[in-house]
């Protein structure tokens, strides 16, 4: 059985992802109170296998409970024998006070002494237990609903048996780090088409950029050592079990250097029994 916890922050898509879950057929249940967690593994364990196969809760920070409670809560759901997966999700504080600011909902630890944007640092702060236990982490900054369904169920995949998935994402440095790369790679350092004037309004994917880059020695030496810095640790994270891994690649813009490299690594990747991905966060978006 996979069990999985997906918590995050407010605003972040938690209901999204337990909407993807759903759709895969968990069983799925949203703020089960924290003192009921382990009773319910108990009657997940004893179930027919053929009445739950899968399940999955959210937990936020409604539930204060869980929240300090969950050293100890997770280590008797481990020794009832349940193995567990946390799903984080997370998003840049500008973009959760836009979203707030569009639905007009009401986050759930603003009062009438509490404005929004502090019960967001707030929240991030209780949740700090939670984000360092995750198995993966997802920043919704600039993912869409469907993208958001898509990566969920590459995460629930991976309890499956299925092969590790490696994501390469370029970003832009004036745009923000993503938050949920496991590596980040700056490659600011590299020749910019971008002082090309019939380059500048092209793309890393392009044919003339390609070449552009290609003739590059310095080029060729950057993308040679992330290949082999992910080829030295890849297997030990492989031993931890861990199922999803994003190395993102940045430039300044997001559009040329950094897309070029995550498009040349993807393409090493592939004959190394991975689920190889590719994100070009700001081309794309």
């Amino acid at each position: 059985m996979n069990f999985f916890i997906v918590s995050g922050l407010s605003g972040s898509g938690k209901s999204i992802a337990l909407q993807a879950l759903e759709d895969l057929g968990y069983y799925c249940i949203d703020n089960l109170p924290a003192i009921l967690l382990p009773e319910f593994a108990k009657q997940l364990l004893s179930a027919p296998k053929d009445e739950i196969e899968n399940c999955a809760v959210g937990i936020d920070s409604r539930n204060r409970g869980f929240l300090e409670a969950l050293p100890g809560t997770l280590k008797e759901i481990t020794e009832l024998g349940l193995r567990y997966k946390i799903l984080f999700l997370e998003a840049d504080e500008n973009v959760l006070i836009k979203r707030y600011s569009e639905t007009r909902r009401k986050h759930p630890l603003t009062d009438r002494g509490t404005a929004l944007v502090e019960g967001i640092r707030r929240e991030r702060e209780l949740l700090v237990p939670v984000h360092l236990s995750a198995a993966r982490h997802i920043d919704t900054s600039h993912t869409t609903a469907q993208e958001l369904m898509g990566l969920v169920r590459d995460f629930a995949g991976g309890g499956t048996g299925a092969p590790l998935t490696l994501l390469f994402e370029s970003f832009g440095y004036k745009h923000g780090t993503p938050l949920d790369a496991d590596f980040v790679f700056d490659v600011r350092c590299i020749p910019n088409p971008y002082w090309h004037e019939e380059l500048r309004d092209l793309d890393g994917k392009h044919p003339k950029v390609v070449d552009f880059f290609d003739d590059k020695e310095s080029v060729a030496r950057m993308t040679d050592h992330i290949k082999k810095f992910i080829e030295e640790w890849l297997p030990d994270f492989q031993k931890e079990n861990r199922s999803y891994i994003t190395v993102a690649i940045g430039c300044t813009g997001g559009q040329h250097r950094s897309v070029f490299i995550a498009d040349r690594l993807s393409q090493h990747f592939k004959g190394h029994r991975l689920n190889i991905q590719v994100r070009h966060r700001e081309i794309n978006s």
